[in-house]
């Protein structure tokens, strides 16, 4: 048993093959009277029975558009940037990583050398003494 496909008015057509091409331009993918015939929910058989003329635009745009390709579409450029930016990010990070290792090295360096000063100057800390001395003033 076969199902009852409306007639769709060529209009309505040519308005979802419009739609396809933008489509397929944008994401530099090739139209297919497939793609569009499943859009209108036809079979390709129908499709082709009833829009033949359609049917041959479309595999004129899909024998040219496979020459026109010479500029990056939206779609590639979009891909492109974010390869750029995930590059930076890892740079970043990797900068990032070596920056705080640094400052760590750096602040064990500062403590080592606060030691080594206070040793040579025989400097005793009050705080020390106000702990173990225990004796005068407060009762």
């Amino acid at each position: 048993m076969t199902r009852q496909v409306p007639d769709l008015p060529e209009a309505l057509v040519r308005k979802h093959l419009q739609e396809v091409l933008d489509t397929c331009r944008e994401t530099n993918a090739r139209p297919s009277v497939l793609m569009l015939a499943r859009r209108l929910n036809l079979t390709n058989t129908t499709f082709r029975r009833r829009y033949p003329e359609i049917a041959t635009e479309i595999a004129d745009h899909r024998a040219s558009s496979t020459t026109t390709r010479s500029d990056p579409t939206k779609h590639d450029k979009l891909v492109a940037r974010n390869a750029k930016l995930r590059r930076r990010n890892r740079e970043l990070t990797a900068q990032l990583v070596l920056a705080a290792a640094q400052v760590q090295h750096l602040a064990l360096r500062n403590e080592r050398l606060q030691e080594a000063l206070e040793a040579a100057s025989n400097i005793t800390s009050i705080n020390t003494r106000r702990e173990s001395g225990g004796g005068r003033g407060r009762s």
